[in-house]
C-alpha cells in the first residue's frame, strides 16, 4: 500500500502528531475570575497541573480522540526539571509577547502519517531559563527578541540533535526511532524518558472509568483502555520503568492536600533526585516511562526504538529498520509526484519542510464553552464573573476534532482565516482533509447560530476576514484537477452554510446601512491608527476600505461558487443573480462620492482609505497608506463566456440589471468590453485605478520590498503619519519588523513587515486580472523604472521575491534566518528552516511565531509551477 491508497482509508489517521506543543496559557484551561489566561497555568506550573481539555509534549503523538499519547522526554542531568515540554515566555515575559525559546524543526511528513520526523536541539549544560526570561524582560520594543540561539549555548557545539521519527506499520502499530547525536567534542550523559500517558477524562465527573498502566516487563508496558486497540508499548533498550498518575500535584501548586500519592509530575521529581517516592512502586498508573541512562560518544550517535501496537509479539522490532527504509523510501515517492516542476534540490528541500510543518501542526482540539463556563460536576464551580469576561455568547460551541492549527505553540487554537490559507495547502497533498476542515468551521457545534464563525480562541467573537469561500473554492477545483471528479456535496455544503455567514455580515457589519463595512481589527493587528476594534467617542463609525474590500471579494465568491453549482443545479442561478448584484451594490458604494454614497476611494491620492463617520454626516479620511488601501485588488473575478452560454436564466438577469443600472454598469463593470478570449471582469477597480494601486504597490519607496509587498508605505519611516483627534495625537510610522506599539499587545505588527497571505492574495489577483486584459495591459514595474511587465510577470516576480525569503542566494544564505551566523552557515543548522508569522520588510529576517507554517506554508504552492493546479 503507498500514501495514496492510505489517503483512501481514514483508519490510517486513526494516530497521528495530534498533541500540542503547549496547553499551559490558554483560555480552555483559564478557570480564573479574572480571565489571566497566562497567569492562570505558568511553564512552571505545566508539570504539576492536570489539564481539562487538552494534553502537550515535545514531538508526541495520540489518537484523533487523545485518551492515549506518547511522547519522548530529555535529561542532560544539569536541568533542573526534565525537558517534557517546550520552554517559552507568557505574553507580557516577552518584548515582543509570546514566544517559544527552543529549538526544533518538522523535516519530514505524509499526510495520513505513515511516516514523520522532526528534529529537537538539546543543550548539554544547563537550559538558560532565567537568562531568557530576565534578557527579555530587560529589553524593550525597539529591541530584537532574546532568542535560545543568541544565548551562546550552541557555540561550543555542546548539545545533542535529537531526530524523532514514526513510522506506521499498520493503523494500530506505531514505531518509534529516537536517534541521539552528540554534536559535541565529549562524551555526554543523556537520560531518555519515552513517556505514555492517558488524557484524563475521569477527573471531571462525567465518567469516573480510569484506563491503566501497567509494566509486564523491563521491556513492556501494557494499556488497557476500553476504548482504545493499542496494547502494548514495547522498548528495545531494557530499563528500568516509572509510574506515577496524570493528577494535579495540589501539594505543590496550591498547598493542599494530595488527593493522589504518585502526581503528575512524579517522574520528573523521581529522575531529577527531588523526591525518590514520587513513583508508585505497584508499576502501575495513568502515566509511565522508561527509564533510559545513557552515554553519548563526543561526535557519536545513538538510536533508540519503541513500539506502540495492537499487536502482542516475542520480537517486536524484528524488522524495523526495513519498515522506517519502506515509509522513507513511500514519502520520497509520494513527494516526487507532488513536486513535479521544480527545478532544484533547495526549492524541493523548503517545499517538503513547508509541507511538513503544516502536517505536523495538527492538534486534536477540544473546548465545549458551556462546560467551561459553568464547570464540571466534580470540581468547585468557577467563579460567575468569567460569563461575562470571555466568549460567554459561544455556549453552543462544542469542539472536539483533530484541526490544523497555526503553530501548536504559539497558537495551539484554530483561527479561521489563517485555516482558509492553511487548506489550500493542504489540498496540494491532502484534499479530502482540507475539505473537511473546511466543512468543519460551518458545522452547527463550531458556528455561532446567528452566522458567524469562531475567530479564535482569545475571543471567538472577533471578526476575521470572511475568505472561507474563497478557500473552499479554491480547494474544489485544485482537488478536481487532482482526483478528476468535482466534488458538489463538499462544495454545496460550504455554500449553504456560508450563506448565514455573509446575512451576519450584511445584518450586523454595515452600520450604517450604506455598504460600506466595518470589522475591527480584522486580523490586521496594529495596522491602524488607533485600535479598530474600540467603540469611537460621539457615535463615530469607522468605516473600511479593508472591510468592504473583503466583502465584495466574499460576494464574488459566493456568486462563483452558485455559478459552478448552477452547472448542476439550475436552482443556483438566481442565487448567482442575487450575489452579482449584491457586489456592484458594494462596489458602487466604496467607489462612490456621490452625495448618496460615502466612497472611500481618494481621487488626489488615487488610493483607498478608511474613513471616520460622524452622526451628523460629515467624515474624515484617514489618509495612511497601508495594506488596506491594496485589499481592493482581491475582489475580481473572470467569467468566461462559455459559463454564461450555459447559464441563460443568469446571463438574462446581467443584461437587465447592467442595461437598467447604467451607475452600476459605468462605476464598476466592464461586462460589454470582453477580454481576452471572450472574458467578462468583475472588479473593484477599472483599467485606470488597477494602474494606479499597483503602481503604489509597485514603488520600492512605498510597498515593494526586496522579499514582497509590505504592510505599510515606507514613507512612514522618515515622515510618519500624525493624526490628532479628540485631544490625542495618534503617531503611525513604517516599523519593518517587531511592533514597537501596545495597541494590540504580543508582536504582531502590520506596520511594515511582509505577511505571505497578502501577499498570496496579490499575486492570485494579479493573475486573474491578467487573464482578462491580457499581455497589452502594462505597468512600469517597479514604479519609476524604465521596465513594463505584464501583470501576470509582476506575478511572477512577487512569487520571486517570496520564494527568496527562504531559498538560498547565490552566497548560500537563506534572508530568513537573518544575520544569525550558526543558522546560515553551521551544516547542521542551515538546512533546517523556521516558517515564521511574517517577515521584515527591508530585510526578509523571519519574524513573530517561528513555526507557523499553518499560512506560511502557501509558500509551497507558491514554489509549484503554476501549471499544475
Amino acid at each position: 500500500m503507498n500514501e495514496k491508497e492510505r489517503l483512501r482509508d481514514v483508519n490510517w489517521r486513526a494516530w497521528g502528531p495530534y498533541v500540542s506543543n503547549r496547553e499551559w496559557g490558554n483560555v480552555r484551561e483559564d478557570y480564573s475570575a479574572n480571565g489571566d489566561a497566562w497567569n492562570y497555568t505558568t511553564h512552571d506550573m505545566a508539570r504539576s497541573k492536570t489539564y481539562r481539555w487538552g494534553e502537550e509534549a515535545i514531538g508526541g503523538i495520540c489518537d484523533a480522540k487523545q485518551l492515549l499519547c506518547f511522547a519522548p522526554a530529555f535529561w542532560n542531568k544539569k536541568d533542573p526539571i526534565v525537558k517534557e515540554i517546550f520552554f517559552g515566555l507568557s505574553n507580557s515575559e516577552g518584548n515582543h509577547g509570546e514566544d517559544v525559546k527552543e529549538l526544533f524543526y518538522y523535516l519530514d511528513g505524509t499526510p495520513s502519517h505513515s511516516y514523520m520526523k522532526m528534529l529537537y536541539k538539546y543543550p548539554q549544560q544547563a537550559f538558560p531559563y532565567n537568562q531568557l526570561l530576565q534578557e527579555n524582560k530587560r529589553r524593550g520594543k525597539m529591541d530584537p527578541e532574546f532568542e535560545l540561539i543568541d544565548t551562546g549555548i550552541f557555540d561550543s557545539k555542546e548539545y545533542f540533535d535529537i531526530f524523532i521519527e514514526y513510522a506506521k506499520a499498520d493503523v494500530n502499530d506505531l514505531f518509534i526511532k529516537i536517534t541521539l547525536h552528540n554534536r559535541g567534542l565529549q562524551p555526554a550523559p543523556i537520560v531518555v524518558l519515552p513517556t505514555i500517558w492517558f488524557r484524563n477524562t475521569w477527573a471531571w465527573g462525567y465518567d469516573d472509568y480510569k484506563p491503566v498502566l501497567q509494566q509486564e516487563s523491563d521491556q513492556q508496558i501494557a494499556i488497557d483502555h476500553k476504548d482504545l486497540l493499542v496494547k502494548k508499548l514495547y522498548s528495545r533498550v531494557k530499563g528500568a520503568l516509572l509510574f506515577c498518575d496524570n493528577e494535579t500535584n495540589n501539594q505543590r501548586l496550591y498547598q493542599s492536600a494530595n488527593e493522589h500519592a504518585y502526581c503528575k509530575d512524579g517522574i520528573n521529581d523521581f529522575i531529577t533526585g527531588k523526591n525518590k517516592q514520587a513513583t508508585n512502586p505497584a508499576n502501575s498508573g495513568t502515566k509511565a516511562a522508561f527509564q533510559q541512562d545513557l552515554m553519548v560518544d563526543a561526535g557519536g550517535s545513538l538510536t533508540l526504538y519503541y513500539r506502540l501496537t495492537d499487536k502482542t509479539t516475542n520480537d517486536p522490532f524484528a524488522d524495523v529498520d526495513h519498515l522506517f527504509a519502506t515509509r522513507i523510501s513511500e514519502a520520497n515517492d509520494f513527494y516526487a509526484t507532488v513536486q513535479v516542476g521544480l527545478k532544484t534540490d533547495d526549492a524541493r528541500l523548503v517545499h517538503r519542510q513547508a509541507l511538513a510543518g503544516l502536517l505536523w501542526n495538527k492538534q486534536f482540539y477540544h473546548y465545549n464553552v458551556y462546560k467551561w463556563l459553568n464547570g464540571d460536576p466534580a470540581q468547585v464551580k468557577p467563579p460567575e464573573s468569567r460569563k461575562s469576561l470571555r466568549n460567554g455568547e459561544w455556549k453552543t460551541l462544542d469542539n472536539s476534532e483533530v484541526i490544523s492549527m497555526p503553530d501548536k505553540w504559539e497558537y495551539p487554537w484554530y483561527a479561521s482565516w489563517d485555516l482558509a490559507f492553511q487548506c489550500v495547502s493542504f489540498s496540494l497533498i491532502d484534499s479530502a482533509f482540507a475539505k473537511e476542515q473546511l466543512k468543519l468551521l460551518t458545522k452547527e457545534w463550531y458556528m455561532h447560530p446567528c452566522g458567524k464563525l469562531p475567530a479564535y480562541e482569545w475571543n471567538f467573537s472577533s471578526v476575521n476576514p470572511p475568505v472561507h469561500a474563497w478557500a473552499a473554492f479554491r480547494v474544489f477545483k485544485i482537488d478536481e484537477k487532482l482526483n478528476g471528479i468535482p466534488d458538489l456535496p463538499f462544495l454545496e455544503t460550504v455554500f449553504q452554510k456560508l450563506l448565514l455567514t455573509f446575512s451576519w455580515w450584511v445584518n450586523q457589519k454595515d452600520a450604517n446601512d450604506n455598504n460600506i463595512f466595518e470589522g475591527g481589527f480584522l486580523g490586521l493587528d496594529n495596522i491602524g491608527i488607533f485600535d479598530r476594534n474600540a467603540t469611537l467617542p460621539n457615535g463615530a463609525v469607522l468605516e473600511q476600505a479593508d472591510g468592504t474590500s473583503w466583502m465584495a471579494m466574499y460576494a464574488l465568491n459566493m456568486m462563483r461558487i452558485a455559478l459552478e453549482l448552477a452547472l448542476y443545479n439550475p436552482v443556483y442561478e438566481s442565487m448567482a443573480s442575487k450575489f452579482f448584484e449584491h457586489f456592484l451594490a458594494i462596489a458602487y458604494a466604496i467607489n462612490s462620492a456621490s452625495e448618496d454614497g460615502l466612497g472611500l476611494w481618494d481621487e488626489e491620492d488615487q488610493f483607498y482609505y478608511d474613513m471616520l463617520q460622524f452622526p451628523n454626516g460629515t467624515s474624515s479620511s484617514l489618509r495612511l497608506r497601508s495594506a488596506v488601501g491594496l485589499i481592493p485588488l482581491f475582489a475580481v473575478e473572470v467569467i468566461d463566456q462559455d459559463i454564461l452560454n450555459k447559464l441563460p436564466t443568469f446571463s438574462k438577469h446581467l443584461e437587465w440589471v447592467l442595461s437598467h443600472k447604467p451607475e452600476l454598469a459605468n462605476l464598476v463593470s466592464r461586462w460589454n468590453e470582453p477580454g481576452k478570449g471572450n472574458t467578462s471582469l468583475l472588479s473593484l477597480l477599472r483599467g485606470h485605478r488597477l494602474k494606479k494601486i499597483i503602481e503604489r504597490m509597485a514603488d520600492p519607496n512605498e510597498f515593494l520590498g526586496e522579499f514582497g509587498v509590505r504592510a505599510l508605505s515606507k514613507v512612514y519611516q522618515q515622515n510618519p503619519y500624525v493624526l490628532n483627534a479628540a485631544g490625542l495625537e495618534f503617531v503611525v510610522r513604517y516599523t519593518p519588523a517587531d511592533s514597537d506599539s501596545d495597541l494590540f499587545g504580543g508582536n504582531s505588527n502590520w506596520r511594515g513587515p511582509i505577511w505571505m497571505p497578502l501577499n498570496f492574495l496579490i499575486i492570485e489577483s494579479l493573475q486573474r486580472f491578467h487573464f482578462y486584459f491580457g499581455d497589452d495591459f502594462k505597468i512600469h514595474y517597479p514604479t519609476g523604472s524604465d521596465q513594463r511587465l505584464t501583470l501576470d510577470e509582476i506575478a511572477a516576480d512577487l512569487t520571486q521575491r517570496l520564494c527568496s525569503i527562504f531559498l538560498k542566494n547565490e552566497k548560500g544564505r537563506r534572508a530568513v534566518n537573518g544575520d544569525n551566523q550558526k543558522a546560515q552557515t553551521d551544516p547542521d543548522f542551515k538546512d533546517s528552516i523556521l516558517f515564521y508569522e511574517y517577515f521584515d520588510g527591508d530585510n526578509g529576517r523571519g519574524l513573530g511565531a517561528s513555526h507557523q507554517t499553518g499560512w506560511t506554508s502557501i509558500i509551497a504552492k507558491l514554489l509549484q509551477p503554476r501549471l499544475r493546479h
